[in-house]
């Protein structure tokens, strides 16, 4: 998705991008659906086209509703982007020939009128990653052959060579999210940056964990007053994909069911820690990572 809208971007030349060009993000102030139309409406300066790309569009077409409306109703939370939507639809049914405006989302709402709209006069690209499609049903060998494809062509494309067994272990940590596979190999270009060859070692010192990891790992290691191994797991479960606010209640369920049983003199110390977090992570008093690995200190200390 990234690098197609990268490449829809190039369509303006380098030294007319600061008149025609414009990167949104949906949802914050001034990336309202009027005030994106008016910039779509914008003629092009000294040049035949003018590139609009609206990020994380998910916001406008896939908008969290207030209750249960009417299919198509397009009224949508506190937090999504003010401005008529309606005014966007219509501008969607006659679009400004001399601008591209592009959407790029993470999901949307195929009942609202927009998306239908958008359906009608757009063109559509579906990105499914390494599952290639919606069918739940996944050939995994092919994915495992796509995703080794992907490794030894970025490999490739970087000016090194990568050994087989490590392409195949990159591949397969990764299992089907395609995320997992990018980070893991942008981490592995930077590791073996200057190598003329990527060897099975090097991918073992920097891919992610296999994807069958303990859930409970964290509060196990917690439980063992395990600092190290705790801080370790908890960076395991952020980089697949672990949302915060679900590890912080796992920690909770510890103190409450496991850690009164077995040590609850650091109940209350813990409880205290647990509460501080919660309310740092609310607030945006920190990188949500640091918040739990300070956490997850204090509670496997005395």
């Amino acid at each position: 998705m990234s690098r197609l809208a990268a490449d829809l971007s190039a369509l303006v030349e380098d030294e007319l991008r600061a008149f025609n060009l414009e990167r949104m993000y949906a949802g914050e102030k001034g990336a309202t659906p009027a005030s994106i139309v008016e910039s779509a409406r914008t003629f092009p300066m000294m040049a035949n086209r003018r590139v609009i790309v609206v990020l994380r569009a998910e916001k406008i077409l896939k908008p969290k509703r207030r209750g249960k409306g009417a299919e198509g109703d397009d009224t949508s939370e506190d937090d999504e982007p003010s401005g008529d939507v309606d005014v966007l639809e219509a501008y969607v049914k006659q679009p400004e020939p001399s601008t591209t405006l592009v959407f790029v989302a993470a999901d949307v709402d195929r009942t609202r009128r927009l998306y239908k709209a958008i359906q009608k006069q757009a063109t559509i690209v579906e990105c499914w990653g390494l599952k290639g499609g919606k069918d739940p049903k996944v050939d995994l060998r092919q994915v495992a052959r796509t995703a080794e494809a992907l490794v030894r062509q970025a490999v490739a494309d970087a000016g090194q060579q990568i050994d087989p067994a490590a392409a195949r272990l990159v591949a397969e940590r990764a299992g089907t999210d395609i995320a997992t596979l990018r980070g893991d190999l942008d981490r592995l270009l930077l590791y073996a940056a200057g190598k003329p060859k990527i060897e099975l070692k090097d991918a073992q010192e920097v891919v992610s964990a296999e994807t069958a990891q303990d859930d409970w790992a964290v509060t196990n290691a917690i439980q063992r007053r395990d600092t190290a191994e705790a801080l370790r797991q908890v960076g395991l479960a952020l980089e697949s994909g672990g949302v915060p606010y679900m590890i912080l209640g796992q920690l909770g369920w510890f103190v409450r069911e496991k850690l009164v049983l077995t040590d609850a003199r650091r109940v209350p110390a813990a409880v205290e820690a647990l509460l501080r977090t919660d309310l740092d992570l609310k607030s945006s008093g920190g990188d949500p990572r640091v918040l739990l690995e300070r956490l997850v200190v204090e509670l496997c200390g005395r």
